[in-house]
């Protein structure tokens, strides 16, 4: 990708909060409450960045886990893509993630995947109009794409192919 993610000028958020949730950069500081969410959740995650990504896997240990958060960290560092950890608001118990990375459409500025871990499905809806509402007040996007939300993964197959 030619185009610069984001403007140099742009910092991004390392938190959000909002009545039912706290967002905070998805690093190695919340591997454990991460790693447990993930876990709980493995079926409701299966597919979530689309229908041929295996992540995660049953398997997965912690320590993988927490490699996976490094690199997270390092993205958002250098400013190649953002995750965020969500938890509730009194910080207390992870419930699921968000991730902001460049588009791989033409179409948008960038693509988004959430998740709400398996025993909060009842929030799924709140953090994705949640997320919604923050990109479109606090980032420089213009376009932004949900794959696999409000765009089917056919559709978006087609225009990243």
């Amino acid at each position: 990708m030619n185009k610069q993610f984001i403007p140099q000028s742009f910092q991004p958020p390392v938190r959000y909060d909002t009545e039912h949730f706290h967002f905070t950069v998805l690093d190695t500081q919340v591997a454990e409450p991460d790693y447990e969410a993930v876990m709980l959740s493995l079926q409701n995650l299966q597919g979530i960045f689309g229908p041929d990504f295996d992540w995660p896997r049953a398997d997965m240990t912690l320590n993988e886990s927490i490699e996976s958060l490094k690199v997270h960290r390092h993205e958002f560092d250098t400013r190649a893509a953002f995750a965020y950890s969500v938890f509730d608001p009194k910080q207390s118990r992870c419930l699921g993630s968000v991730y902001i990375d460049p588009s791989r459409s033409p179409q948008y500025d960038s693509e988004v995947y959430l998740w709400v871990r398996a025993d909060s499905q009842a929030l799924d809806q709140v953090l994705y109009q949640s997320v919604q509402t923050w990109l479109e007040a606090d980032w420089p996007f213009h376009k932004i794409a949900f794959p696999g939300r409000a765009i089917s993964w056919q559709d978006w197959a087609m225009q990243v192919n």
